[in-house]
């Protein structure tokens, strides 16, 4: 997986610092160790600090890839439902980095049940962190992104498609997904006169991270998937971007990277033998760039079983 392959001269994120919520493995992982190759100043805010069972990675080991990647590496435990640890944590990067230039929202809880089998706690939780701590994270990064040459906010989150058929098996995901970015639509209007670019980033395919592994299917849905290497190519274009230029926009990572001059998308397929899996929020009338085949989209009711 090479860095994006230009038309243009390659633009880099050298000595930009960037705060990533729940960076610690998977999407946010591979976005900062993307950003780390070009020398950046990494934040990993994130609450896992030991080892868990099924999933890999911690604040700690984030910070080791980062730093043998060639960036600088902050790693801050933080759970971004708490308003003081958040606050604490944005303290702590601007101190040792002197500002901050970027601001990715990939922390995420997922839960794939209908209302019924969604407990409160659940709901809760889900919106704490996609909602309230994008919101928060977005909130506290804000003074400082406003003294940055080119700051950007990057939310990990879907399109806004209000189609029933993805809210009818997993309503309280969906609203607190939605909720990061509608986030997208009301700081890119609110920060537009400041020059801060705030947009949305959202796979077209599965990504073969923990998540999907644990959640949708196991071994079969990784290999149907793509890396996170495209995601992070991806975004890596986009923050690299005039701030004023690109703003308030739903991005698709494949669109993004065609658009770049990218043609050879097979590159980050785990099994290029097995087709691709659509994943969720992706509206139908988004069609693939030329060259990118996705099967149709399952029933969403089997898949939700099988995540149950």
């Amino acid at each position: 997986m090479g860095a994006v392959q230009r038309k243009h001269a390659m633009t880099t994120l050298k000595g930009k610092t960037l705060f990533i919520s729940g960076g610690s493995r998977g999407i946010g992982l591979a976005i900062a160790l993307r950003a780390a190759r070009d020398g950046a100043n990494l934040v990993i805010a994130a609450k896992t600090t030991t080892p868990q069972p099924k999933l890999e990675g911690t604040i700690f080991t984030a910070a080791e890839q980062i730093r043998a990647a060639g960036g600088n590496a902050l790693p801050v435990a933080c759970d971004i439902r708490d308003e003081a640890q958040v606050i604490a944590a944005v303290d702590q990067a601007v101190k040792e980095f002197g500002g901050i230039d970027i601001c990715v929202n990939n922390a995420s809880a997922i839960s794939l049940t209908p209302v019924q089998a969604t407990e409160m706690k659940r709901f809760d939780l889900m919106m704490a962190i996609n909602t309230r701590g994008t919101f928060l994270v977005s909130k506290t990064c804000i003074p400082h992104l406003k003294k940055a040459q080119n700051p950007h906010i990057l939310m990990m989150s879907p399109p806004l498609d209000m189609s029933a058929k993805w809210f009818a098996f997993s309503t309280a995901y969906t609203i607190a997904k939605y909720g990061m970015s509608m986030c997208v639509l009301g700081l890119s209007g609110e920060l537009k006169k400041d020059g801060i670019a705030v947009n949305a980033l959202w796979p077209r395919t599965t990504v073969a991270t923990a998540a999907v592994g644990n959640l949708l299917g196991g071994d079969a849905m990784m290999r149907a998937s793509r890396k996170p290497d495209i995601v992070a190519d991806a975004a890596h274009a986009i923050l690299t971007k005039p701030s004023r230029a690109l703003t308030g926009q739903f991005c698709i990572d494949d669109k993004i990277l065609y658009a770049e001059g990218v043609r050879d998308f097979d590159q980050y397929r785990v099994d290029p033998s097995v087709p691709l899996m659509p994943d969720f929020f992706v509206p139908e009338s988004d069609a693939p760039p030329p060259g990118v085949s996705v099967m149709p989209m399952p029933p969403l009711e089997a898949m939700m079983k099988t995540a149950r």
